[in-house]
């Protein structure tokens, strides 16, 4: 099954020019090394109704199983990934965050310091990641088993028997 994933980074400074956007090329490479596919990586500023604009508008476009963010989830002031995600998801899907931070927490104990969201809008499936390069892959590492079965789920008939 090729997934296709929509990356956001979260980042003033690499939203101004000023610092490379290093985790979103990242991300991509990760997943299209799993043979899926990435055609929309994009990068915003940290301000929630910009994010929320955004994931809102790549949800609608109907083409994107899987909406990333990396950034913008800690306890700095600007860090209002999480608040904007929330903003656009229909229902929360907590184990994956959860996944994400209790496997983070075997390499550092910052990993407790993420606030970081998933859930789904639609049929996507929306993930927030730390914004350094190492910590975003390595998270998205921690669902990579996981996503295709979840995407399924998603994309059965209304109708269907969902007692997977």
């Amino acid at each position: 099954m090729t997934l296709r994933f929509g990356i956001l980074t979260v980042s003033d400074r690499s939203s101004r020019g000023e610092r490379a956007d290093l985790s979103g090329p990242a991300l991509a490479d990760f997943v299209r090394a799993r043979g899926w596919a990435a055609p929309l990586l994009d990068v915003v500023a940290d301000d929630r109704a910009q994010i929320a604009s955004t994931l809102t508008g790549w949800c609608a476009r109907g083409d994107l199983d899987v909406i990333l963010t990396t950034g913008g989830t800690g306890f700095a002031p600007r860090d209002v990934t999480p608040e904007a995600t929330r903003d656009v998801l229909e229902r929360e899907a907590p184990g994956l965050a959860e996944a994400i931070r209790a496997e983070s927490l075997k390499v550092t104990p910052h990993a407790m310091l993420s606030r970081g969201l998933a859930g789904i809008r639609g049929r996507t499936i929306l993930v927030n990641l730390p914004g350094s390069p190492k910590g975003a892959v390595e998270s998205l590492g921690v669902l990579a088993d996981v996503l295709e079965h979840a995407v399924q789920l998603l994309r059965e008939d209304a109708n269907a028997e969902m007692g997977h």
